[in-house]
């Protein structure tokens, strides 16, 4: 992967402050929470953003459809074992 530039590291230290004070802010079950829901909703509109321009910037470098998997989830590729592959003497 390159080296990520500056527009990226930002958009990542962004997406993670604002990760940590919505688990800092988030309330137990049951309890009130203490954002407005404007707040609430401006905060995901950032978090969507930040998402788009991430993409965007992915899709530019050829980074795109980078996303994360279970193991036991079935993958497109299909793994060859290069142990049985003998070659051929002319």
């Amino acid at each position: 992967m390159n080296e990520l530039d500056t527009e990226q590291r930002i958009l990542i230290a962004m997406r993670h402050t604002l990760a940590a004070i919505i688990k800092d802010v988030t309330p137990p079950p049951g309890m009130r929470h203490p954002l407005s829901a404007t707040t609430i909703e401006d905060v995901r509109q950032c978090l969507a953003l930040i998402a788009a321009r991430e993409k965007a910037l992915a899709d530019r470098q050829g980074r795109g459809g980078e996303r994360p998997y279970y193991t036991d989830q079935p993958q497109n590729a299909t793994v060859v074992p290069i142990d049985g592959i003998k070659t051929r003497k002319e």
